[in-house]
């Protein structure tokens, strides 16, 4: 099904895909002034929208339930092992993990979408279905530190 989100997901996809396949290894070293690099940001976006796929076959698997995060906290700890992966791996994991968590949102039904947005907003779990607000984010960020 198309939703609102599916356009602008499809429409972030396309610019990280872009981005990506122009950097090169100087870029992918590249550190913004708070302390990630590029290709360290990218294994970040990776990180939460494979998040967002392992929390959505959860709930449609056994149910909804809760799943509170510490974002700030899990970014922290997150930070290590961003900066430790291969640059080129952060990349291939980013664009793998968006095509992945696009194509299984776009699976949803209006009413179990809606469903899972109510569930989210009442128990303040971090899901977001519309990821271009995350990836177009750090998109700028990297654009920006490119320029």
């Amino acid at each position: 099904m198309t939703f609102p989100y599916s356009e602008q997901n499809a429409q972030s996809r396309r610019r990280l895909e872009t981005l990506v396949r122009r950097l090169s290894e100087e870029d992918l070293a590249r550190s913004t002034d708070y302390g990630w690099t590029v290709a360290a940001l990218l294994a970040h976006l990776a990180f939460w929208d494979q998040r967002m796929i392992v929390i959505l076959r959860r709930w449609l698997e056994e149910g909804l339930d809760p799943s509170p995060i510490d974002s700030r906290a899990v970014n922290d700890a997150l930070q290590i092992v961003c900066h430790a992966l291969d640059p080129r791996t952060a990349v291939e994991l980013c664009l793998s993990y968006a095509e992945a968590v696009d194509a299984e949102l776009d699976t949803l039904t209006a009413e179990l979408a809606k469903q899972l947005e109510e569930h989210a907003a009442a128990t303040e779990t971090q899901f977001r279905m519309n990821r271009s607000l995350h990836r177009d984010a750090h998109l700028s960020d990297i654009e920006t530190l490119l320029k």
